[in-house]
């Protein structure tokens, strides 16, 4: 049997890839748990710098895999809720993962498949993907993935895009802010991703690890005394943590960082 995910590891970087091109990598619960244990076992591994999600095929992610639709047609509101619960798993998973995580959307993303896009921290599509937020269509909502999507392209887009279930393609996901880059082909995407797995793999992993959870922590909250307190004991950790030494003493010292060497 075909395995649903292929993870390889090359450097410091891991690649988790969804290997269902037959059904455009639409996910079911397999997928699901698959999925979410590739990235908590990936994020404390010392080895690994960051982490790519990628996908076989000319869809990145349609969503939801038809068959388990069906079945859930069929669930009770407590089967649901468990099941929408694993889903949220995932999702957190992925995004508190303490790795910085990068989706190659190499093709198209619907519905949940915009969840998992959302959820990783930087996102690079080439020109001919398609996005679509489709849950209204099937009189449903994209309840689970919206903390992401949202944190993703803003609440003014999400209005337009839940409510419509229109599907944009990949310059208006640039503009929105969904993606961070758009580029012509998957070769561009291959150079493209390799970039940014440079930029972070030449960076502290702790300090790396520290700015993700800080972004997290910090967004969309008031800037008021217990944001700034919490942003001054921050930075006076890491400056005194081995890492934050060791890269100023390096700086000063006009020599390469240990994590480099």
């Amino acid at each position: 049997m075909t395995p649903t995910l292929r993870i390889t590891t090359e450097g410091h970087i891991a690649t988790v890839t969804l290997n269902r091109p037959d059904v455009r990598n639409a996910f079911n619960d397999e997928v699901i748990a698959e999925l979410t244990q590739a990235f908590g076992e990936l994020g404390q591994r010392a080895d690994v710098r960051a982490i790519v999600l990628a996908a076989e095929g000319k869809a990145f992610c349609a969503g939801a895999d038809l068959n388990w639709m069906r079945r859930m047609a069929d669930y009770t509101r407590e089967e649901n809720l468990a099941d929408a619960g694993k889903l949220a798993e995932m999702l957190r998973v992925i995004y508190e993962c303490p790795k910085p995580t990068i989706a190659r959307v190499q093709g198209d993303v619907y519905a949940g498949g915009m969840g998992l896009v959302a959820a990783c921290d930087m996102a690079v599509a080439v020109e001919g993907a398609g996005f679509c937020l489709s849950e209204v269509k099937l009189g449903l909502i994209p309840a689970t993935i919206s903390p992401y999507v949202i944190r993703a392209m803003g609440p003014r887009a999400a209005h337009r895009y839940f409510l419509t279930a229109e599907r944009f393609d990949a310059q208006e996901a640039l503009r929105t802010g969904f993606v961070h880059a758009i580029v012509p082909d998957a070769a561009a995407l291959d150079a493209k991703v390799a970039e940014l797995c440079a930029a972070l793999s030449s960076a502290s992993p702790n300090a790396v690890r520290e700015c993700k959870k800080l972004v997290q922590d910090v967004a969309e909250r008031p800037i008021d005394a217990s944001l700034i307190a919490q942003t001054v004991q921050g930075i006076a950790d890491i400056r005194a943590s081995a890492e934050g030494k060791e890269g100023v003493q390096s700086f000063l010292q006009k020599r390469k960082p240990q994590w480099l060497q």
